[in-house]
């Protein structure tokens, strides 16, 4: 049995062990009296509820101690830490029941305690598993802290920005979509309103683009026309495009082609045409970008860190020796024998 199903079914067992049996309905029975007056109840003494039941175990700070168990303080970090093995089912079955869950964590102590008595952890495969184990969170935990480590000064990161101007260079734009359809020709939509083939819908936006360069108003036209709700509702708004950023080569192509105040020629994107007119274009503040290249710097050094490590390590493989035996030569196939020479005609 796998280790990270033992508490769950620990659980199950002792929540159907402590399931009570169902009772016969009892006899009616008159109503009780009403109860007195609050002013008139007096207190009779004071007593204490277990802590589990009126705090989450998960915001108890993990040296509060929550139980003794066969003797033995049990602490929310002992719970905790045994829980986070768990699946997310599991712990939230376990947390909805306190006491079988210190239950099943008295059991698992019991039952490790009479293991170690029997020296199973001296036996195999126990003693191989144990020591993988072992392995295996340590050279984590070392891991992770090695990666803590590595840190990139804020100079690298400055350097890094002002050598890549190109690559931060970003642009506020709003735009006009004016889509269509894939049928052949223009046909109404459930409204009554025309849809465009894709032909009428490159040559709206040819002739949108030909009215804003001759001086008309482009949020006006963006609310005549433009089908995207979420950008015609802001006056065009799209939003800033950065060069880093996973959107259409095609989009990035024509933005980053032109200047600001200028307005591109129509962009085919998905079902539509886009006509985007470049409201500001310069860098991403140095602010915003230092995180993302401080990520990357971090990264590359990792990798380097981690190539270096594998480089160092001295494998020495084990070889066996061999007797190899060459292949016989493969016999050429037997030269076809020639047509016979037909006898003279009399």
């Amino acid at each position: 049995m796998r280790i990270s199903v033992l508490l769950p079914l620990l659980l199950a067992a002792s929540s159907w062990a402590q399931a009570p049996a169902a009772k016969s309905q009892p006899p009616a029975v008159a109503p009780a009296p009403p109860a007195p007056p609050a002013a008139a109840v007096k207190a009779v003494g004071a007593g204490t509820i277990p802590i589990m039941s009126v705090m989450p175990l998960q915001q108890m700070p993990p040296d509060r101690i929550v139980a003794t168990v066969d003797g033995e303080t049990v602490t929310a970090g002992d719970l905790q830490t045994m829980l986070r093995e768990y699946p997310p089912q599991a712990q939230q079955a376990a947390l909805k029941a306190p006491r079988q869950l210190l239950e099943g964590y008295g059991l698992m102590k019991r039952f490790l305690a009479e293991a170690e008595k029997a020296k199973l952890d001296q036996q195999s495969p126990f003693k191989e598993q144990l020591l993988h184990l072992r392995m295996q969170v340590l050279s984590q935990a070392r891991f992770n802290q090695r990666i803590a480590e590595i840190q990139v000064p804020p100079e690298d990161v400055k350097k890094s920005y002002d050598a890549n101007p190109d690559r931060f260079m970003q642009a506020k734009v709003k735009a006009i979509y004016i889509p269509f359809s894939a049928a052949p020709v223009s046909q109404a939509d459930d409204k009554g309103k025309k849809v465009l083939t894709e032909d009428e819908a490159k040559a709206k936006a040819q002739d949108l683009l030909k009215q804003i360069r001759g001086g008309a108003d482009f949020v006006k036209l963006v609310k005549e026309n433009s089908a995207d709700a979420a950008s015609a509702a802001k006056d065009g708004d799209f939003g800033v495009i950065k060069k880093s950023d996973q959107i259409s080569g095609a989009v990035k192509s024509a933005i980053f082609a032109a200047k600001a105040g200028e307005v591109t020629e129509p962009v085919r994107q998905g079902g539509g045409f886009y006509l985007f007119r470049i409201e500001e274009m310069g860098p991403q503040p140095y602010a915003e970008a230092q995180v993302t290249i401080t990520n990357e710097l971090r990264n590359v050094r990792v990798g380097e860190w981690l190539a270096a490590e594998r480089k160092s390590i001295e494998i020495k493989e084990e070889g066996i020796e061999m007797t190899l035996e060459a292949a016989p030569l493969a016999t050429p196939p037997p030269k076809p024998a020639p047509a016979p020479t037909p006898a003279p005609k009399p």
